[in-house]
């Protein structure tokens, strides 16, 4: 964001250069911003709800390892139903560099909540209780319609004087069904799975048919990237494809958060709201998810 307020000034100075006369323009940027409820929150086929809830930071706040474990919201109540069963979670802190930080998952110490698993086909509702305030929101796991085969092929051009690069290729064919979609990650050398800048699709377009289509390798939101390569592989690499079903509100957060990300800097974007989930005022995801994998080691 202040890379696009600096770029529309620079964009007013360069159309005053070429006008005869000034005008001087004011920003009125809103000082008094109430903090709000950040949730990021998944439930997975196979696996236990986990939610991650912190507060919003003001676009002027300094940001440092101090204010990001500040803005952790500890003793929040926090409910996972699926509409038999309802659990509590637990909140948990991980002491990382002299810094806490919380999350809420099942309790281990409970072997009852163990058992609460994410179902495909299953709707899951989210409820929290902070500060006598309550926030609500639901996610639905769909079926996953798994990948038909990835493989790896030759750049048609060596890039970056590195002839080892490849480029992640699938085939997909998708259910005779509208509505279907899916969020992409990799996983490169076991390092984690990541997603790209642009991770989310959907089947408007190709529902029913059979593609085929370039997977990126993931990148660090916050690290730097070479442009030119990062979406590559190399030879050598042990690639894991993970992919992810999700339903459409899951679908139109991700979609719109990555395009908000990637327009930043941007004068001549337009502007999107990110969508999210949850209720009363939060701000956010409570998503869920159902993956298939697939594995190529790249020669």
């Amino acid at each position: 964001m202040k890379k696009l307020f600096a770029s529309v000034i620079i964009l007013i100075g360069i159309i005053a250069g070429f006008s005869s006369c000034e005008k001087e323009v004011n920003f009125n940027l809103p000082t008094d911003i109430t903090e709000k409820l950040v949730v990021e929150g998944n439930i997975e086929a196979g696996q236990p709800p986990f939610v991650l809830l912190t507060k919003s930071l003001g676009f002027f706040s300094k940001i440092d390892l101090g204010n990001l474990q500040n803005s952790f919201i500890h003793g929040a109540t926090v409910k996972v139903s699926d509409g038999t069963r309802t659990i509590q979670l637990r909140e948990y802190s991980i002491d990382t560099l002299n810094n806490r930080y919380s999350f809420y998952t099942v309790d281990t110490a409970n072997a009852a909540d163990l058992t609460f698993l994410g179902v495909q086909g299953r709707s899951y509702k989210l409820t929290i209780d902070y500060q006598g305030k309550i926030h609500e929101a639901s996610t639905f796991i769909p079926h996953v319609k798994a990948l038909d085969s990835i493989w790896a092929e030759q750049l048609p051009e060596v890039v970056d004087n590195n002839p080892d690069f490849r480029q992640l290729k699938a085939r997909y064919t998708d259910p005779d069904t509208p509505g279907n979609s899916v969020r992409i990650f990799t996983s490169r050398n076991n390092e984690g799975y990541l997603t790209d800048r642009f991770s989310t699709y959907n089947d408007d377009i190709i529902n029913g048919t059979s593609i085929d289509i370039d997977i990126s390798n993931g990148v660090q939101p916050m690290d730097t990237f070479n442009f030119m390569t990062y979406r590559y592989f190399e030879r050598g690499d042990t690639v894991t494809v993970k992919w992810s079903a999700i339903d459409r509100t899951t679908y139109t957060f991700w979609q719109t958060l990555e395009f908000s990300i990637g327009t930043t800097g941007n004068p001549f974007s337009t502007p999107i709201k990110v969508g999210s989930n949850v209720s009363n005022g939060a701000l956010g995801i409570w998503a869920g998810y159902a993956s298939a994998y697939k594995t190529l080691i790249i020669n």
